[in-house]
C-alpha cells in the first residue's frame, strides 16, 4: 500500500447520521462549544484531562480556530456533533493521535450533559468507523477511556470494539491524579455493530 499524503486527503465537508451532522470546527463555533462545556463542566472535569478549568468564550473560540487549522493540515480530525433538525451543538468527536503511515486513528468523544443517554455518541462513532475504514482505509481504530468511565467504554463495547488491555497510570486527569486507561481497538470493519 502506498503511503498516504495527509494534506492530499480529500474529506467531505460534513458526515451525516439519521439525527446528526458531523462537521469540522469553524470560526464562530466557540460560543456554542463554550455553552456546552459550561453546562457539562462537572462531568468533563471528571473524565477529560483538558477540562482542568472552565474556559472563557474567547479561549473556546481560540480552541475552535486552532482545531480548524489542525483539521486543514490533517494533523487531527476533530468533528463537532450538531443535531440535524435544530442545529444544536451536541458535543465533540473525531479522530485524533493519527498515524497516517498505518493508518491508525483514535476516536474520542464527549457529549453535553443535557443530551447524554440518547445514543448520539454511539451514532456518531459508528459513522466515523464506517468513514475511517471505507474512505481513509484505516488499518486500526482505537478508543481509549478511563477505566472508571463506564458510560464511555460501553460505547466501544456496544459498537464491537475489542478490549486490548489496560494501560496502568498512563495519563494525568484534570485533577492531576494518575489514571488507568482501557484501550479498545477495531481492525475489521465487519466487527462494527449498529448503535
Amino acid at each position: 500500500m502506498d503511503p498516504v499524503e495527509p494534506l492530499l486527503v480529500d474529506l467531505p465537508a460534513e458526515l451525516f447520521t439519521p439525527r446528526l451532522m458531523l462537521a469540522p470546527p469553524l470560526p464562530g463555533d466557540g460560543l456554542a462549544v463554550n455553552r456546552a462545556i459550561a453546562e457539562s463542566f462537572p462531568e468533563l472535569h471528571e473524565w477529560m484531562d483538558w477540562a482542568a478549568t472552565m474556559p472563557s468564550v474567547i479561549e473556546s473560540e481560540r480552541f475552535v480556530r486552532d482545531a480548524a487549522a489542525r483539521f486543514l493540515r490533517r494533523d487531527d480530525l476533530p468533528l463537532f456533533m450538531w443535531t440535524r433538525d435544530t442545529h444544536e451543538f451536541v458535543g465533540s468527536t473525531g479522530m485524533h493521535r493519527i498515524e497516517w503511515r498505518v493508518p491508525r486513528f483514535e476516536i474520542g468523544y464527549w457529549c453535553r450533559t443535557s443530551r447524554v443517554g440518547r445514543g448520539y455518541v454511539s451514532e456518531a462513532v459508528a459513522e466515523i468507523v464506517r468513514f475511517a475504514f471505507s474512505t481513509l482505509r484505516a488499518a486500526r481504530l482505537e478508543i481509549r477511556t478511563d477505566v472508571q468511565n463506564e458510560r464511555s467504554y460501553r460505547v466501544a463495547e456496544r459498537l464491537g470494539f475489542t478490549l486490548d488491555g489496560v494501560f496502568k497510570r498512563d495519563i494525568r486527569t484534570a485533577r492531576g491524579t494518575l489514571r488507568d486507561t482501557r484501550v479498545y481497538s477495531m481492525i475489521d470493519p465487519a466487527a462494527l455493530r449498529s448503535p
